[in-house]
């Protein structure tokens, strides 16, 4: 594999929360399907505090486009007011396989 290419599959990891009118409107079930289209891994889960988790690794550029889609689109009927991003790290290897929804 030349430079390049290895440059242009750099592999990143960020953890989410999405608030807003995000649960009860199958937030987490465009998230999955959303990540698994973009070719992520990852899982989603609702919390107590009414707003919408998880965790997405793939090729970096892939996790931005990710990003985007969490802050300003989501699930069809959702109303998001705030996206939040951290951890984000360049990471050697998937840490996780598939995309799931938490309970």
């Amino acid at each position: 594999m030349s430079d390049t290419e290895s440059a242009g599959t750099k592999l990143a990891s960020v953890d989410f929360e999405i608030f807003g009118h995000v649960q009860g409107v199958c937030f987490r079930m465009y998230t999955e399907k959303q990540g698994l289209q973009l070719g992520l891994v990852g899982w989603v889960r609702n919390t107590f505090r009414g707003t919408v988790e998880g965790q997405v690794q793939g090729p970096a550029d892939m996790v931005e486009e990710m990003k985007v889609w969490l802050s300003k689109e989501g699930s069809p009927s959702s109303r998001i007011t705030r996206a939040s991003f951290t951890n984000q790290k360049t990471i050697d290897k998937l840490e996780l396989s598939g995309f799931k929804t938490r309970f």
